[in-house]
């Protein structure tokens, strides 16, 4: 890398104290607390922790372009223009305006749906212009959709990482190694998971930029990481690609971006020159067996014609001399590349329970755990697993996630993150599978049951009287509990009953109003609130005196029966001679 900020040099200063000053001046223009390592590239202070293993990291450790920031302000300036395609334009501070309005826009989805990562869009710039150099200058449709599909080099173990096909070349066309692909890398295992809809067209494409920006946010964002602090910042970014170098590049063009940038044309931005798989910076040496570029000298003495060396035969022309060919040397055999960890395992057993349960809202109470196994049952470490949530749900891993990649532990077990159910009730499965291989992997029975209360009570003991075709001067409010803590967004109904031998609705007595104004003595729908609340609307009361009764029932079981009495406003309340107000029927109670 140091062999590329060299070249970028040269082609503006001449000499090499020109080059150390201006090293010397890009280390001097960073941040505070930032310093330069030996290539020039700001570090910021402290020691950057190593990615997580358990969630391998965005790109495979693809290849990326390696052009440090300019030395000149990213403001744009009126002499400067657009260089032409390949070339790195003066103004490397304008980013193509479909792919700006893309950063910013997941910058904002994230601020809203994980506002603890502290996300910002100069950190997506800087990643997309080191892996595509901002989508190859902005190639972009309207759509934001790649004019060409951008694919990294095969990861096929030749100077790059192996991974074996895991889309059956669905994404990158190569049904024999993964490649990465679209404007921000993504391998296709990575994206399986990660992939998110940023244009909001029902569709997660890796080519798109607004969908690839989203799933890289949301990438950075995941495992509670803060990125307005250093270090998670640093774990963040080396997962994505697991270089030092990586690191400190990614945080150059983030600072750079932070000074100032501003959108040029589509299709218009400056494309990076370097990558950190090409030896395009260095020196070309002379092969072996190339011959001399020129003609020997003709013996002293005897002048030749041009091409044609004179002396004893009257300047007829003699062969140019050529040296013998060196053999070249037999290639060494090359080593059969030893399995793989991967490469070991013959099945995942369950290694935990296969059936989890959890109320609406609730987390489950166990996690799902895999063990990677040989063929004669010995535990595999190491190897990376892949649990999936699959069906009508919106349970989520802890983060919000429905996929999780986790390593197993020397004990060859993969723990998935907490589970977390949603309000969705039913059934859900959530699968194991080994990423990189076809084996036989694991399903897993999730329910996620309605939310429930065991107890109901009143909160007052104040007495519910009202006079014939009047109204109550109070409302029934009632607190659900589950397990003695409040019970929020329980289901509940309320209906006044004949009596408490029968439950059916009674044809007389107190009522509420519809929305027509018409009697209505059964009330569905209704739900508590977060404190475990309920306030039931206002009741009115017809001619009818008595003492009559409400039930009010919830999911889980939870009931309570409330007394009510409508008297004369000069006489106590008397049983009323109707069925329906049966004394004997008087008197809260629950069961």
């Amino acid at each position: 890398m140091a062999a590329h900020f060299g070249r970028r040099l040269r082609k503006g200063a001449a000499t090499t104290a020109v080059a150390a000053a201006a090293v010397a001046a890009l280390s001097a223009s960073q941040a505070p607390g930032a310093t330069g390592d030996d290539h020039g590239r700001r570090t910021t202070a402290g020691t950057a922790t190593s990615a997580p293993e358990a969630d391998g990291n965005a790109t495979g450790n693809s290849p990326y372009y390696t052009d440090l920031p300019p030395l000149n302000s990213p403001a744009p300036s009126p002499s400067s223009s657009v260089g032409p395609s390949g070339s790195v334009s003066r103004t490397e501070g304008g980013i193509p305006a479909t792919v700006l309005d893309a950063y910013k826009r997941a910058e904002t989805e994230l601020r809203a749906s994980k506002p603890g990562c502290n996300l910002p869009w100069q950190l997506l710039a800087a990643i997309g212009n080191v892996e595509s150099g901002q989508a190859r200058g902005g190639q972009v449709n309207a759509e934001g959709t790649t004019l060409h599909p951008i694919l990294g080099p095969q990861l096929d173990g030749n100077g790059f990482a192996l991974i074996q096909d895991t889309d059956d070349g669905a994404y990158d066309g190569n049904s024999t190694y993964d490649q990465a692909i679209g404007p921000m890398q993504f391998i296709p295992s990575t994206w399986a998971w990660a992939g998110r809809d940023g244009n909001d067209d029902g569709k997660k494409d890796p080519n798109n930029v607004y969908d690839a920006a989203l799933a890289a946010g949301h990438y950075l964002c995941r495992n509670d990481w803060d990125l307005a602090h250093e270090a998670d910042l640093h774990r963040a970014i080396l997962s994505y690609n697991n270089s030092q170098e990586y690191l400190n590049l990614v945080l150059n063009w983030m600072e750079y971006y932070r000074k100032g940038a501003h959108s040029v044309p589509d299709g218009t931005g400056g494309v990076p020159g370097h990558r950190s798989d090409d030896n395009s910076g260095r020196p070309a040496s002379p092969k072996p067996s190339d011959p001399p570029t020129t003609r020997p000298d003709p013996e002293p003495g005897k002048p030749g014609k041009p091409g044609k060396p004179g002396g004893d035969h009257g300047g007829h022309e003699t062969p140019d001399p050529k040296p013998p060919k060196t053999p070249k040397p037999p290639k060494p055999p090359v080593p059969p590349t030893p399995p793989s960890q991967t490469d070991l395992v013959d099945h995942l057993e369950n290694a935990g329970p296969e059936k989890f349960t959890a109320m609406a809202g609730d987390a489950f109470g166990e996690r799902i755990s895999a063990r990677a196994e040989t063929k004669v049952g010995k535990s595999v470490a190491k190897v990376r697993v892949r649990f999936t949530i699959a069906g009508d749900t919106d349970a989520t891993f802890a983060g919000g996630e429905t996929v999780a990649t986790v390593t197993t532990d020397p004990k060859g077990v993969a723990h998935a993150p907490a589970l977390q159910a949603g309000e969705k009730t039913g059934d859900f499965k959530v699968t194991a599978a080994v990423v990189g291989r076809t084996v036989k992997g694991v399903d897993y029975t999730a329910t996620v049951t309605a939310r429930a209360a065991d107890t109901l009570a009143r909160t007052s003991d104040t007495p519910l009287t009202c006079t014939p075709a009047g109204e109550f001067a109070d409302q029934v409010q009632v607190k659900a509990t589950y397990k003695g803590a409040a019970a929020d967004k329980v289901a509940a109904t309320a209906t006044l009953i004949k009596s408490t031998a029968d439950a059916t609705e009674n044809d007389k007595g107190p009522y509420f109003k519809g929305a027509d104004g018409k009697p209505v003595r059964t009330l569905t729908g209704l739900r508590t609130d977060a404190e475990g609340l309920l306030t039931l609307p206002k009741l009115y009361a017809d001619d009818t005196t008595g003492t009559f009764l409400l039930r009010l029932t919830t999911t889980g079981g939870a009931t309570l029966t409330v007394e009510l009495k409508v008297a004369a406003a000069d006489s106590p309340a008397s049983p009323s001679p109707s069925p329906s107000a049966d004394p004997t029927s008087a008197g809260p109670s629950a069961s």
